[in-house]
């Protein structure tokens, strides 16, 4: 099984949006994310990059990724509390 480390980025806006984050413990996920000690949400695909991932490669890429994403995604980013919400602000 693949494992997925949580970058600094990543704790860094879980911790603006007052969550916890933790490795995911479901297999193709990477991150479980918690508020009050109660898991709300397993975000991120463990086979595919992220934008903390990305910047680590080259900055561009990562922002024309992070672009990408968040217009393929949109209508994930206005429901504040699913899983995508979550995934767009911690991991892109």
């Amino acid at each position: 099984m693949k494992k997925y480390n949580i970058t600094d980025y990543s704790y860094k806006m879980a911790d603006k949006l007052g969550v916890d984050i933790k490795p995911s413990d479901k297999k193709n996920k990477k991150i479980d994310v918690y508020k009050n000690n109660i898991k709300i949400a397993s975000i991120g695909d463990i086979n595919y990059k992220d934008y903390p991932t990305y910047l680590k490669e080259d900055k561009k890429l990562a922002n024309e990724r992070r672009a990408l994403y968040r217009k393929r995604h949109s209508k994930d980013l206005k429901v504040v509390g699913s899983p995508g919400y979550y995934a767009s602000k911690i991991l892109w």
